[in-house]
């Protein structure tokens, strides 16, 4: 496990929303794997659950769009936002946080910290998510990696966030449950908090994470929040 206290004093964190505030993703493998079953998808059978974490958890809807649709993104892309106004009806209903969510976040506004959500959701999606989960006020800016240049893996999204909150990637870091999402944090220079909430953890530790948690109440967390504490009274 490595440790978080170089980044002291810290000034903001970072959260991805979907699998790192709620675990969604059961609800994005339902409402996919239903719609490609009417598809014919995979010959009609219905994906796995590791078909689906290895093929498009945390991939950018282009990414999604080409692999239900080669060659034809406008097809695609047309599924993909079906696909998400599935989502947002089951999500509107069968979401909730994560383990230890509300603690870490009063940990976070105790300590007077800047914060951004940081997601490649569509920008409806991760309001919804925000506001179901009462977080609307808590983030100050949220990044959709479809509204830059380049989605995650890429580090853009990240360095925007930090531009927008002006804040220092080496006062910084970020909660993430991808490897696409843990790739982006780690690109932009900022250590990486991987949640292991269901993508397989030599997935998401070949994407080097500082180290990984199981929930926001994993005692791993707190021990290395105690310690960045103390280097910040120093």
């Amino acid at each position: 496990m490595s440790s978080l206290t170089s980044l002291a004093p810290l000034e903001a964190v970072l959260f991805d929303v979907d699998g790192t505030l709620c675990d969604s993703d059961p609800l994005h493998y339902y409402a996919l794997r239903e719609m490609l079953q009417e598809l014919g998808f995979n010959g009609g059978a219905p994906i796995t659950e590791e078909f689906f974490v290895e093929t498009f958890s945390g991939k950018h809807s282009d990414d999604t769009a080409l692999v239900v649709f080669p060659g034809d993104l406008e097809r695609g892309l047309k599924f993909v936002e079906d696909k998400e106004a599935m989502f947002r009806r089951l999500a509107s209903e069968q979401l909730n946080p994560l383990k230890g969510l509300d603690k870490v976040r009063k940990w976070v506004e105790n300590h007077g910290l800047k914060r951004a959500a940081v997601t490649n959701a569509p920008r409806k999606n991760a309001e919804l998510i925000i506001s179901k989960l009462g977080l609307t006020d808590f983030f100050d800016a949220v990044i959709i990696g479809d509204e830059c240049e380049h989605a995650k893996p890429h580090p853009e999204p990240y360095l925007k966030a930090l531009e927008v909150l002006k804040a220092s990637k080496d006062h910084a870091f970020v909660f993430e449950d991808s490897a696409s999402g843990i790739k982006a944090g780690v690109a932009a220079g900022m250590p990486v908090i991987g949640l292991a909430t269901r993508n397989p953890e030599n997935l998401l530790m070949e994407a080097k994470p500082a180290f990984l948690i199981k929930d926001y109440e994993d005692s791993k967390l707190w021990a290395a929040l105690e310690e960045l504490d103390k280097a910040g009274a120093r």
